[in-house]
């Protein structure tokens, strides 16, 4: 199909002709999830500060929540047609043609974009993950482009793993990463998780405001991450029946994820006895971290840095369908840190999952002392720098 053996060498790109000091061109590639995109909105922020005049385009997936991210913000994004590996004979041929058409869509906007800026522009192609990545990445490659790869998951998912190959840099959340990557080892840099901008300073008044927070009582979040997550949301229908005792103190914001069956969900919340505020998505993660006294969710790699980031106690709910369970590998950094607790989500049993979220939550919103506890261990293990690393040493990169 697409090796890495066939793309050309480009022994060039050090060449004086490269070493201009032109603001760059920068392509960030991947989509499919917020775990990818926001990391790299996070870095292209941190580049824009260092090179005001620099070009950035995104290449993401098509699917919805990619455009919902990326719309609103500053950074022009082209969507591809990929779609994920497959194996499958009845699969695997869309799947060739999807690739070869969202190559030649992103190396036609990688060749313009480089026109337009000059020959002697420098330019770097940033595979962020997720199956939108490795065509955009080989078009920048064989267009002249350095290569850097942003892996914050503990376990690299497949695209990084054939793009480390060729790629300078690749920059990672975990050192227990770099072994994943084999002989492109040598090539990790052990960065942290890039955060958009406001975990640095965040206070929470923008969250209290904007989502009519009572500022005098304190802040469970329920998250099931970007693209929501119906087990989270099942369990928390049912969990929000058995926190009654806390509503004179306590107030629940929980983000569905989605517009699908958000009424119902609204409607179980005005009928609780403690204070809900139901919404399907919120942007301003920092601002709400902030406000938080407690979160409930996901342990997607971005996840888990901004809780910390956020010196927020946590209480994890690994995504259970993943082979290799990256998500509680993520939590269990968190865990050992002293700043969450993990509790299974069983799909086959989820009244289990309920009760065991319920039992959890009860003992955590009773009890000061931990909280404060889990969250000084949060600031400790906080790191709100990666951005700004990734975004100098990017910049650097083909000087």
């Amino acid at each position: 199909m697409f090796s890495v053996d066939k793309i050309e060498r480009q022994e060039e790109l050090k060449s004086p002709r490269r070493r201009a000091t032109r603001p760059g061109c920068y392509f960030f590639a991947g989509g499919g999830t917020g775990g990818h995109i926001y990391p790299a909105i996070a870095i292209a922020q941190k580049i824009k500060r260092l090179q005001p005049e620099a070009t950035i385009v995104f290449f993401c997936s098509n699917r919805a929540i990619d455009a919902q991210i990326l719309a609103p913000g500053e950074f022009e994004y082209v969507a591809l047609p990929g779609r994920a590996f497959s194996a499958r004979p009845d699969k695997a041929a869309a799947f060739g043609l999807s690739f070869a058409r969202s190559y030649r869509i992103a190396a036609r906007k990688i060749r313009s974009v480089m026109r337009d800026a000059g020959e002697t522009t420098r330019a770097v192609v940033i595979g962020a993950g997720g199956f939108a990545s490795a065509p955009a990445v080989i078009a920048g490659r064989r267009a002249g482009a350095a290569v850097a790869i942003v892996n914050v998951d503990i376990v690299p998912g497949k695209a990084n793993r054939l793009l480390a190959t060729f790629a300078q840099k690749i920059f990672v959340q975990f050192a227990d990463t770099a072994e994943s990557f084999g002989k492109a080892k040598d090539r990790t840099v052990v960065a942290g998780c890039p955060l958009r901008a406001g975990f640095e300073s965040a206070d929470g008044a923008n969250a209290i405001a904007q989502l009519g927070l009572d500022a005098a009582k304190k802040t469970l979040v329920v998250t099931g991450a970007s693209s929501g997550s119906m087990n989270i949301n099942q369990a928390t229908a049912t969990v929000l029946r058995q926190l009654d005792a806390f509503a004179p103190t306590w107030q629940v914001v929980h983000l569905t994820g989605g517009a699908a069956d958000l009424r119902n969900h609204q409607a179980r919340g005005a009928s609780a006895k403690i204070a809900c505020h139901i919404v399907d998505y919120y942007d301003d993660m920092a601002s709400l971290l902030a406000a938080a006294d407690l979160v409930a969710g996901r342990a997607g790699a971005v996840s888990v840095a901004e809780y910390a980031a956020g010196r927020t106690p946590a209480i994890c709910l690994p995504y259970p369908y993943h082979k290799d369970r990256h998500q509680y590998l993520n939590a269990a950094k968190l865990v050992a840190a002293g700043a969450a607790v993990i509790v299974d989500d069983i799909p086959d049993d989820p009244n289990a999952t309920a009760n065991a979220l319920a039992e959890q939550l009860k003992t955590l919103m009773a009890d000061d002392n931990k909280r404060n506890q889990m969250a000084a261990a949060a600031a400790a293990a906080a790191n709100t720098t990666a951005a700004a690393k990734i975004a100098a040493m990017i910049v650097a990169l083909s000087d």
